[in-house]
């Protein structure tokens, strides 16, 4: 009995320092230095560890036994959120090169290999039926064999997957297989009502990777009615949200990545309809001020919204001062809003341009409020001399500024059309987009 125990004593270092190893080639490049491994997780990625890419391309990550299979990255270069890329780690030594032209290829995996073979082939059979209904055809017995071959293609793949990580992703990702002929209008119609079908929120080898965001972005994006292209956007996330469930932590990391995305468009409608529909409120739920505010600045920022108020003060010919708000201002048809800055070189060549071009306009027409986020106050007394015709605020503090956060500015100059009512009506890029904007205007 003691001989044993002692075997199983003696042998239990060696299982848990058993490990698996990463390898890998990329590009021989000199741009390569390092590479560094996370563990995707549901809101963020953790990181691991990072290896040398030596001179010959190659890199090599040790993991022990104990690291947790799932979704993996390995990031190459900066920025590290273009420069990167995902594949499944499930207790297996792996092996693979990458490149720009051929991307992934793994030569050592059976989870990764079998995952890519799947969407290589999917993606044959879909090319099938895309050229099939390309080429305007409707004979029914060339259709049911392309529908055959996508019915053997999945489930032979699942076959193959049970059992493996990759069954998780292999599922999920089934395609909608109809029972007879359909156009392809139909089939489209079809393939949307299906789509989140076989699609798990709640699994959690799903939620620990990038499949539920892509899988929702693809919905979104590519179901879209062109004639009617943010109707289209709006009910497809409103369809999305319902497949998400009660899965709060998905449903955060989702609408954010959409929100900001339409932001960053300028997609008004549609980002302030995450927003004020879902996202306000989940901030709310989880204290986060600075998901919060920014909805609330953008949406108060959008074109239709009255525009922040805040004070101006005006001094007469005699140089007394007189406060006023911007909201009483009554003096003109239009105000344009001009952020800028002492130190901003391309606000120093357009405010210029801009109070030159507002000399040649009826004062009656138009009004300009410029105000300077900046630091130097001293600085900004002397520069606004040479600009009479605007009247002037300064923005203490530069970014940390409740104007400028109110008007969403991120970047100077940015440029505001108000009317009469103080309401924004346009949001020009530039000088150049603001007085051919405005010349329309006048003409019109």
């Amino acid at each position: 009995m003691l001989k044993k125990l002692i075997f199983v004593f003696a042998t239990l270092p060696i299982f848990a320092l058993a490990q698996h190893t990463i390898k890998g080639k990329f590009p021989n490049t000199d741009d390569f230095k390092f590479a560094f491994l996370y563990q995707v997780t549901t809101q963020t990625s953790k990181f691991v560890n990072n290896a040398e890419i030596k001179e010959d391309g190659t890199f090599t990550f040790t993991l022990d036994k104990n690291q947790p299979t799932g979704t993996y990255r390995i990031a190459y270069n900066q920025p590290q959120d273009q420069y990167n890329f995902d594949f499944l780690y499930n207790n297996e030594d792996i092996e693979l090169t990458y490149d720009f032209d051929n991307g992934l290829t793994f030569i050592k995996s059976e989870e990764n290999k079998l995952w890519n073979s799947y969407n290589k082939s999917i993606q044959l059979v879909g090319n099938s039926l895309n050229n099939f209904y390309m080429k305007g055809e409707n004979n029914e017995e060339d259709f049911n064999k392309i529908i055959q071959i996508l019915q053997n293609t999945q489930t032979e793949f699942e076959k193959a997957a049970e059992g493996k990580m990759a069954l998780n992703f292999i599922t999920a990702s089934k395609p909608y297989i109809p029972s007879k002929y359909v156009d392809a209008q139909t089939f489209s119609e079809l393939a949307k009502a299906d789509y989140f079908k076989h699609i798990n929120f709640s699994n959690p080898v799903l939620q620990n990777s990038n499949f539920l965001l892509e899988a929702t972005l693809n919905y979104i994006f590519n179901f879209v009615n062109q004639n009617k292209i943010n109707a289209s956007y709006i009910t497809n996330i409103d369809t999305a949200v319902n497949a998400i469930g009660n899965n709060p932590e998905v449903k955060k990391v989702i609408l954010e990545v959409l929100y900001y995305q339409f932001s960053y468009e300028n997609i008004e409608p549609v980002a302030n309809h995450i927003a004020t529909t879902y996202l306000l409120d989940i901030a709310k739920a989880d204290n986060d001020t600075e998901l919060y505010n920014d909805l609330i600045y953008f949406k108060n920022a959008s074109i239709g919204n009255k525009g922040y108020d805040f004070d101006i003060v005006i001094y007469d010919d005699e140089g007394k001062a007189t406060v006023k708000k911007m909201h009483n201002l009554d003096e003109a048809e239009n105000y344009l809003i001009v952020f800028w800055s002492t130190t901003c070189s391309h606000c120093l060549e357009e405010i210029p341009q801009l109070h030159e071009y507002v000399k040649t306009v009826n004062p009656e027409q138009l009004k300009v409020i410029a105000i300077a986020l900046d630091q130097d106050q001293y600085r900004w007394k002397e520069m606004i001399k040479k600009y009479p015709e605007f009247y002037h605020v300064f923005g203490e503090g530069k970014w940390d500024n409740p104007i400028g956060d109110n008007y969403n500015v991120k970047a100077t100059p940015s440029y505001f059309m108000l009317d009469k009512d103080k309401v924004i009506i346009k949001k020009p890029y530039d000088f150049e987009a603001f007085k051919d904007y405005f010349s329309e205007k006048l003409e019109e």
